[in-house]
């Protein structure tokens, strides 16, 4: 990838900022009025994101044809803030105070009219507390929510009575990922028990060691991805200070206090929290326009786009282990069908629980959000061009890609005596279909022609085979040791080891969770 200086120079910076310091019309798939919930990036509450995704009419399915399975990956719901910034937020309070004192004392009395009356003493919501990155009760509401809904829209499918080898319900070992899970169980399962008024079950949420569990946190073991992290996170920041500068200098000149830019990072970041979670909107938020806001979600979406997106084709590929996996559910799946498996000795769903870091990759890997013809660079591993700045409109917004409870589903369905609408030979039972889904809306797949019922060995020649020259110990420079300690056929109790040991502090790298979403 060409150096982010290099691909954006300075000067076409300033002028781009210059043209959008006026407050400029929105984009016209954009709701009026301007809502700032709908443009907080990956922290955009999952409900806002869905009403945000002005999709067309869901294609239409032949009444022939049976969904037979369901492949699920999902991010958390929405989540407190984390130990790490909680502590900028006690900083941030801090630092306003001293603000507000400065202004008090100072000679410009301008200062002390323009204050906004809520810096006046105060303080994070979160002061205090010592532990965070927990799922809230948000959180619980829209994986729960969203269960219900699967459960509607899929009720062949979840018709049977419930078992861990027919609906497979796994997440990291996040805390956060796996109460996820436990709320959307909790929702798809509701009624078939005979647990409580809500007629609850339990169920089974399965994981593994954080070290060992490829599928679904394939960025901590993967070497080549974190020092490609390292090297790039400096030039993204350098990437972002014009912004920061920018939206500085006009709260300097509006407020006539003494903001420095870490302020306005800390402030926007203050301003995401409040209005995802507590559902404020008149404090941090109404220090900005609209135009500074919508640079400030840039800079977020930059980040995301470069360090977790297409801006470097090791985001995604390392993410082949989880492909693999979501293709071999399918395989399964229709040989369970073409040998007449009967119901409840196959899998029907695998419904997965995990991270941006997770989902955004596997998005990437089917090829979702891209501008134009940039399907066909990322299959062939080139860079792609930044998304573009505001006011020009893009594709690859955080807020619409990796909402908290953002999720893929691939829909697999049996059609028989079709094949992409053609009558099949008399020696083919049915034909397969794949149906993507994003955040619950289907999806065209470029690499598929833009179908939004892919063939399924179209789907694997032009989707998934391109990526499979490529292996994740060889790509992700894993030690030998560790591939050779891979889980086979005793998993669980392999991985129980390699955690009990890692807690004890003997092994080994890859647990560092402080830039994970």
């Amino acid at each position: 990838m060409a150096p982010l200086g290099t691909r954006l120079p300075f000067l076409l910076l300033l002028a781009t900022l210059l043209a959008a310091a006026p407050l400029s019309p929105p984009a016209a798939a954009e709701p009026e009025p301007f809502d700032v919930r709908r443009h907080l990036s990956t922290v955009t509450r999952y409900d806002v994101a869905r009403e945000s995704n002005i999709v067309d009419a869901a294609p239409a399915i032949s009444d022939e044809c049976r969904v037979i399975h369901l492949n699920l990956v999902a991010r958390h719901g929405t989540r407190a803030p984390t130990k790490k910034r909680i502590k900028e937020l006690n900083t941030l309070s801090v630092r306003l105070g001293a603000l507000v004192e400065e202004a008090k004392q100072g000679s410009d009395s301008d200062s002390l009219k323009r204050l906004p009356s809520w810096m006046k003493g105060w303080e994070s919501r979160w002061k205090g507390r010592v532990k965070g990155g927990e799922l809230v009760s948000e959180g619980e509401e829209e994986l729960f929510s969203f269960a219900n809904r699967v459960k509607e829209r899929f009720q062949d499918l979840f018709d049977e009575e419930y078992h861990p080898d027919v609906y497979s319900i796994r997440a990291t070992q996040v805390p956060r990922a796996s109460a996820s899970a436990v709320a959307f169980g909790l929702g798809l399962l509701s009624g078939k028990g005979r647990l409580g008024a809500g007629k609850n079950r339990a169920f089974s949420v399965l994981s593994e060691s954080r070290a060992s569990d490829i599928c679904r946190r394939f960025f901590d073991s993967c070497k080549t991805y974190k020092d490609y992290r390292k090297r790039k996170e400096p030039d993204v920041d350098k990437q972002k200070e014009p912004i920061l500068e920018h939206v500085t200098s006009a709260l300097v000149n509006r407020y006539h206090l003494n903001f420095i830019t870490q302020d306005v990072s800390s402030l926007w970041f203050l301003c995401k929290q409040e209005a995802s979670l507590l559902n404020i909107t008149n404090q941090a938020y109404q220090l900005s326009n609209e135009a500074e806001v919508r640079l400030l979600e840039w800079t977020d979406d930059l980040e995301g786009f470069v360090l977790k997106g297409y801006g470097e084709s090791i985001n995604y590929k390392m993410g082949l282990p989880l492909l693999k996996d979501v293709v071999q559910s399918m395989e399964e799946a229709i040989i369970a069908k073409e040998e007449n498996y009967p119901d409840g000795t196959y899998e029907k769903a695998r419904l997965r629980f995990a991270h941006a870091e997770t989902l955004v990759p596997f998005t990437c890997l089917l090829g979702l959000f891209l501008e134009g013809s940039d399907f066909e660079k990322i299959q062939r591993e080139e860079p792609l061009d930044l998304p573009p700045m505001p006011p020009q409109t893009r594709n690859w917004k955080g807020a619409l890609v990796a909402p908290f409870a953002s999720n893929n589903m691939l829909a697999l369905y049996q059609c028989p005596g079709k094949a992409d609408g053609k009558k099949t030979s008399q020696d083919q039972k049915s034909s397969y279909f794949v149906q993507v889904l994003h955040n619950e809306a289907p999806v065209s797949m470029p690499g598929c022609g833009n179908k939004d019922l892919c063939p399924f060995e179209e789907f694997k020649e032009k989707i998934v085979k391109p990526h499979l020259k490529h292996d994740y110990n060889i790509l992700c420079k894993k030690p030998r040791a560790a591939v050779e300690e891979e889980p086979s056929s005793f998993s669980s109790k392999l991985n129980f080891f390699l955690d009990l040991i890692s807690r004890k502090g003997y092994r080994i790298k890859g647990q560092d969770v402080k830039t994970e979403l």
